[in-house]
């Protein structure tokens, strides 16, 4: 080995359980606020919305962790002080939706008001965008990668992401994320391995490198170099930080805000552009409420095995089994408040890469919307009082859906 080269760093493991969280001061009677967001390019101005509102409502979270536009949204809020934040996510929304048509798209969806105009008017933006790029964000490859040699700079996607980077550079202070002021913490796919791994604040020093090799989704984007290893978009295995933050083994009563963009559950396709449609939003919602009624289990069996605790004999609690099973009891309690977007019909397959200035101030009204009438309960911010007690709120997404909880795939 060339002694003057630095050693190849051996391969991230497959993200499983994630460092311990540590007690940070929040305007909540929870130890722990945190809030969780999912990628879907377009409709990540609904999480600027969402955090707008608890902004306002005096809510900051105290771990943010994100996927894909989710990661992006994650580092502008966690890299910028509480006053900046809402107006650097207003500058980055602004700067990937400025109006490339002089705004006659705009200037038309306001007058439109029947679904069937509006989604041609959607697709013709889309095509712009297809086109063009997004300003600041992505631009189309030239020449295209079907006549770039295998192996040659731009042959294994059809855009071209540097712009991201000084974007980010711009708009989000990394040297804030280092400080782990706020736990971060951005999920990505290792393109070798095919393992999920997640860059965190605790154990990383966050770069801008972290923030689009989460957001790297082929064949759009190619794949983002990391410490000599490269990484696709995290939503190619898990499109939701969710596991990884109720992994952390804190012990901390927490309050989390999963904010998905992607809805599970939908009707039955009537033709291939619906068909086109519900193929995304399967492959990329979350199934948040399987997984939190699987931690829901998860803390029943905790609370048990405490209660059996209470009650053996010495020598039987000293055992190594029983020693190993009171280790993995948490007896913090969680409120878990999801916001799932509802899109229109009109909005169409292309509506994660439709960033006209109209559609993005929908999604962003749309979240802040959602938010407020979410905090318009008060029971979302009181703890349970249950030992190892979870509640699970859900105020957008209809009733007639929630009563018909997602089965664990397992």
């Amino acid at each position: 080995m060339d002694p003057m080269k630095p050693a190849r760093r051996p391969h991230r493991k497959r993200a499983g359980v994630a460092p311990r969280e540590t007690h940070k001061s929040c305007a909540t009677p929870f130890e722990s606020v945190a809030l969780l967001l999912q990628g879907g390019g377009a409709l990540g101005a609904y999480q600027a919305g969402v955090y707008e509102a608890l902004h306002e409502a005096g809510i900051e979270p105290t771990w943010i962790a994100g996927i894909s536009i989710g990661a992006i949204n994650s580092a502008i809020i966690a890299g910028n002080p509480r006053e900046h934040r809402v107006a650097r996510l207003r500058a980055f929304w602004e700067q990937v939706s400025e109006p490339r048509d002089g705004g006659w798209a705009d200037q038309w969806t306001k007058l439109i008001t029947f679904d069937a105009a509006r989604g041609w008017l959607n697709q013709l933006a889309a095509g712009q965008i297809i086109a063009n790029g997004v300003p600041g964000f992505f631009t189309p490859r030239t020449p295209p990668p079907y006549l770039t040699p295998p192996g040659a700079p731009g042959a294994t996607s059809w855009y071209d992401t540097t712009a991201l980077r000084p974007t980010l550079e711009r708009l989000v202070d990394f040297d804030l994320i280092n400080s782990k002021a706020m736990r971060f913490s951005v999920g990505a796919v290792n393109v070798g391995t095919g393992n999920f791994a997640y860059f965190d604040n605790e154990i990383d020093v966050i770069g801008p490198q972290h923030i689009m090799a989460s957001g790297a989704l082929p064949p759009a984007f190619e794949a983002v170099e990391v410490d000599e290893e490269f990484y696709w978009d995290g939503g190619l295995v898990s499109n939701t930080p969710l596991d990884w933050v109720l992994s952390a083994r804190s012990d901390l009563d927490t309050l989390i805000f999963q904010v998905d963009l992607w809805s599970a559950r939908g009707e039955l396709p009537r033709d291939l552009s619906e068909v086109a449609v519900r193929m995304k939003e399967v492959q990329f919602s979350s199934r948040t409420r399987a997984a939190t009624e699987s931690f829901r289990r998860m803390q029943e069996l905790r609370a048990a095995f405490n209660e059996l605790l209470a009650q053996m004999p010495p020598e039987l609690a000293a055992t190594p089994q029983a020693r190993l099973l009171a280790e993995a009891s948490d007896p913090a309690v969680y409120n878990i408040v999801q916001l799932v977007y509802r899109s229109p019909t009109y909005e169409g397959q292309s509506k994660d890469y439709e960033f006209s200035r109209r559609t993005m101030e929908e999604h962003w009204q749309a979240g802040r919307r959602d938010a407020l009438l979410t905090l318009a309960h008060p029971e979302v911010l009181i703890p349970p009082t249950a030992a190892h007690g979870v509640e699970v709120y859900d105020f957008v997404t209809p009733k007639a859906e929630i009563l018909q909880p997602e089965k664990d795939p397992a």
